[in-house]
C-alpha cells in the first residue's frame, strides 16, 4: 500500500473525516461568499456540524453552480495562491473552472500514487499517457501521480496513433494510460503496422474517462496481454484519483480520508438503503482552493463496505452504471445536448430541431449531429449546403473540442414530440440488447 490511511479501521477513518469535514465547512463559510450566503439563508453554521450525518444539513452543489460562479467565484484563496487552473465542459461554451494551490497539487499527486499502486504499478515501470494535455484534468493528474511513484513518464498525449506504437516499441512502455476505446483502437493500429500488440510488453492499463464494461476489459486484456484497471474522478472535486481498482478488482476503492461520499436518491435527495443504487455525492475534505460542499455527480453506482481481499478498508464503489442527467461522454469529453443546441441556435439557417446520434466507429465513439434546415434555406445548391455544414461543424468543434459529423435534414423530417424531446439516439450498444452505460469522469 502507498499510505497507511488506506487500511484504517472504520472508527479511525470516520474520526479523520469528521475533523476534516468540520474544517472544510468552516473554510467554505468564511472564505466563499456564495456558501456563506446560502448557509445563512438556511440557518446553518459550521458549529452545527457535530457528526458525519450532519453533512445532510449542508446544501448540494451542482455543475450549474460552478457555471454561475465562473470563473473564480467559488475559490477560497486569493488568485496569487492558485498555481494551476483546469476546466471541463460547460453547456454554453463556458467551462467549469477549478483551481489548485501548491498543497492541492501535492495531495492530488499522492492520491494518484495510491490508485496506481493499487493497480500494481511499480517504480521501474514506463507509463505512456495517451490523454490530451490541456485544460482537462486526466493527463496532468495521472502524470504527476505516476512521477510521485518514481515511474518514467512518456507524455505522448492523444492522436498520432502510429507514433504511439513506435514509442511503445522504442521506449519499452509497460503501462498504458488512456480511454478504454483508444486502447482497443491502438491495438488495431498496431496490427495495421504489422505489430502484434501483445509483443510490445505492456503489463498494466490504467483506464478511465468513459464508460466501459467487463466485456471490453476482457477484450483489451486479450488484445494487449495486460492487466486492465478502472479509475474514477471528476474535475469538480479534484480530477482522477477519487477512486481506483486494486488488483482484486471487486469495485473501486474511494479515498475516503479525502472525500466524504454519500449515495442519494436522485429524485428526493435522501440517502438510499444499504446495497441500493443511488447517485454519488462527494464532499472533498482536503481541498484548499475549492472547498466544494456535497457535489452531485449525477453518476449512479452502489457502495460496498465489506472487507476487501487486498486488505484496504476504504469503501468500494461499483462501476458507474448510469447517469441521472443527459450528459454524454464521447472519447473522454463531456457533451451535453444543450451545448449542441446553443451552437445550432447561432446558425441562421438551422431550425430548432436536431438529434444526436452516437455510434461506435471501430473502437472509438462517433457523434453525428442531425439538424433540420429552415425552409427558406433549403436548396438544391450543393455548395451552399456544404457551407452551412462547415459553419456548424466549425462552431461545434470550438465548443465541444471534438470533431463531429454534421448531417443536414430536410424541413419537417426530424421527429417531433408532444412531451419531452428525445434528442439523443445512442447506438453504441446496438445489437447487444441493452442501452449504453453512462459515466461522469470526466476527468
Amino acid at each position: 500500500m502507498w499510505d497507511k490511511e488506506e487500511s484504517l479501521n472504520r472508527e479511525e477513518l470516520q474520526a479523520i473525516q469528521l475533523e476534516r469535514l468540520q474544517a472544510t465547512v468552516k473554510r467554505a463559510y468564511e472564505r466563499v461568499p456564495y456558501y456563506r450566503e446560502l448557509l445563512d439563508e438556511q440557518g446553518v453554521t459550521p458549529a452545527d456540524i457535530r457528526s458525519l450525518e450532519d453533512v445532510r444539513l449542508l446544501p448540494f452543489t451542482t455543475k450549474d453552480v460552478l457555471r454561475e460562479q465562473y470563473p473564480y467565484g467559488l475559490f477560497a484563496v486569493p488568485l496569487e495562491e492558485i498555481v494551476r487552473l483546469h476546466a471541463s465542459s460547460g453547456t454554453t461554451g463556458k467551462p467549469t473552472v477549478v483551481g489548485y494551490t501548491k498543497q492541492d497539487l501535492k495531495t492530488w499527486a499522492n492520491l494518484i500514487a495510491r490508485i496506481v499502486t493499487m493497480a500494481g504499478v511499480e517504480r521501474q515501470d514506463i507509463a505512456q499517457i495517451c490523454f490530451g494535455y490541456g485544460l482537462f484534468t486526466g493527463a496532468f493528474g495521472l502524470h504527476y501521480g505516476l512521477e510521485e511513484v518514481g515511474v518514467t513518464i512518456v507524455p505522448a498525449s492523444t492522436g498520432n496513433s502510429e507514433k504511439q506504437i513506435m514509442l511503445m516499441q522504442d521506449f519499452g512502455t509497460t503501462v498504458l494510460v488512456s480511454t478504454p476505446s483508444y486502447a482497443l483502437y491502438l491495438a488495431e493500429v498496431a496490427r495495421g503496422m504489422g505489430v502484434e500488440p501483445r509483443s510490445l510488453g505492456l503489463r498494466i492499463g490504467l483506464f478511465g474517462s468513459e464508460p466501459w464494461s467487463e466485456e471490453i476489459r476482457q477484450q483489451i486484456e486479450a488484445e494487449w496481454g495486460l492487466f486492465a484497471t478502472d479509475n474514477y474522478g471528476l474535475s469538480e472535486v479534484m480530477g482522477p484519483g477519487v477512486a481506483g481498482e486494486c488488483q482484486a478488482r471487486q469495485g473501486l476503492h474511494i479515498n475516503e480520508d479525502h472525500f466524504l461520499v454519500e449515495l442519494i436518491n436522485p429524485e428526493t435527495g435522501e440517502p438510499v438503503g444499504p446495497g441500493e443504487q443511488g447517485e454519488l455525492v462527494f464532499t472533498p475534505l482536503t481541498k484548499e482552493a475549492l472547498p466544494i460542499l456535497r457535489y452531485r455527480t449525477r453518476d449512479l453506482a452502489t457502495l460496498d463496505y465489506a472487507p476487501c481481499a487486498c486488505g484496504r478498508t476504504l469503501v468500494r464503489m461499483s462501476r458507474v452504471c448510469g447517469r441521472s442527467d443527459d450528459m454524454l461522454v464521447i472519447r473522454g469529453v463531456n457533451v451535453f445536448p444543450t451545448q449542441v443546441e446553443s451552437v445550432l441556435l447561432t446558425v441562421p439557417a438551422v431550425a430548432p430541431h436536431y438529434q444526436l446520434v452516437v455510434r461506435k466507429k471501430g473502437f472509438l465513439d462517433d457523434l453525428e449531429v442531425r439538424v433540420e434546415i429552415k425552409e427558406e434555406y433549403f436548396t438544391d445548391d450543393y455548395k451552399k449546403l456544404v457551407e452551412i455544414e462547415e459553419e456548424i461543424r466549425h462552431k461545434l468543434q470550438n465548443v465541444l473540442s471534438i470533431g463531429t459529423k454534421v448531417s443536414l435534414a430536410a424541413p419537417g423530417s426530424i421527429e417531433r414530440f408532444t412531451g419531452k424531446a428525445r434528442r439523443v439516439l445512442d447506438l453504441r450498444q446496438e445489437g447487444k440488447g441493452r442501452k449504453n452505460e453512462g459515466t461522469a469522469d470526466r476527468q
